[in-house]
C-alpha cells in the first residue's frame, strides 16, 4: 500500500516538475493564439469586402469570410500546440480526427459533396437569390443558398430544402436568368368562329398591355383542330 502511495507521490512530482518546465512555452502558446485569433477577424473582415467590390453575392461574402477566419483559428491552434507541446505533430489531430479514414469519407461524402457544390454554386452564380428557378418538380424563389442547401419559396408560399449536389449536377431552369420573357398562352373557340377575325383580337389585346414588347413582337398561331 505505502509502494502504491509512494508511486502516486513521485507521479504527481513528476507532472509538476513538467509542467513547471513547460509553463514558459504555454504562456508563449497562449499569446501566439490570442494574437492570430484576434487577427482572424480583421482578416475575414478584408476578404469579404474584397467579395463585396468584386459585387459576389452576400451568401458567399458570408461563408467565405468564416471559412477564411475557422482555417486561421485553427492554424493558430496547431502553432499554438507545437510551441506548447514540443513534441507535438501536426499530423497527430488529423489522424485523430480520422480526416483520412475511409469511415469518416463515407459518412461525410454526401455532406462534403454538397458543400463543395454550395460554394460552387456561390462562385459561378447561375441562379442568384431571388431569382425564380424550376428543379424537377419543384418551382419557385430562391430565399436563400446556403453551403448544404438551397432553400426554395413556392408559388403556394411553401418552403423546398434541396441539396446543393442535386442544383449543382441537375437541370435548372432560371426564368428570370434575362430581362424579357416569352409567355404562351393556349385559347380555344368553336368551329363557326372566324379565326383570323380572333388572332387579330388577340393581338390587339396583346399590344394594349403594358410591357409587352414592341420587338420581338407578339404573335398568334393555329396549332391544332380539336374533336369539338
Amino acid at each position: 500500500m505505502q509502494e502504491a502511495i509512494n508511486r502516486a507521490i513521485l507521479l504527481l512530482e513528476e507532472s509538476v516538475a513538467q509542467f513547471i518546465a513547460n509553463f514558459p512555452g504555454f504562456i508563449i502558446a497562449l499569446i501566439i493564439f490570442f494574437v492570430i485569433y484576434r487577427a482572424s477577424k480583421p482578416i475575414a473582415s478584408i476578404v469579404e469586402k474584397t467579395l463585396e467590390r468584386t459585387k459576389r453575392s452576400d451568401s458567399l461574402q458570408t461563408i467565405l469570410s468564416r471559412l477564411t477566419r475557422w482555417f486561421i483559428i485553427f492554424v493558430g491552434f496547431l502553432v499554438a500546440a507545437t510551441v506548447a507541446l514540443p513534441d507535438f505533430e501536426p499530423s497527430q489531430v488529423i489522424s485523430l480526427l480520422g480526416i483520412g479514414s475511409v469511415a469518416i469519407g463515407f459518412a461525410f461524402r454526401d455532406i462534403l459533396q454538397n458543400f463543395l457544390a454550395g460554394i460552387l454554386i456561390l462562385l459561378t452564380e447561375p441562379f442568384k437569390i431571388s431569382d425564380q428557378i424550376i428543379v424537377g418538380d419543384y418551382e419557385g424563389t430562391v430565399e436563400d443558398i446556403q453551403i448544404r442547401a438551397t432553400y426554395l419559396r413556392t408559388y403556394d408560399n411553401r418552403r423546398v430544402v434541396i441539396p446543393n449536389s442535386d442544383l449543382f449536377t441537375g437541370s435548372v431552369t432560371v426564368n428570370t436568368a434575362y430581362p424579357n420573357r416569352r409567355s404562351e398562352y393556349i385559347v380555344g373557340i368553336g368551329y363557326e368562329d372566324d379565326i383570323a377575325a380572333t388572332q387579330e383580337l388577340c393581338l390587339e389585346v396583346m399590344r394594349s398591355i403594358e410591357g409587352v414588347l414592341d420587338y420581338p413582337p407578339p404573335d398568334t398561331v393555329m396549332t391544332e383542330m380539336g374533336e369539338s
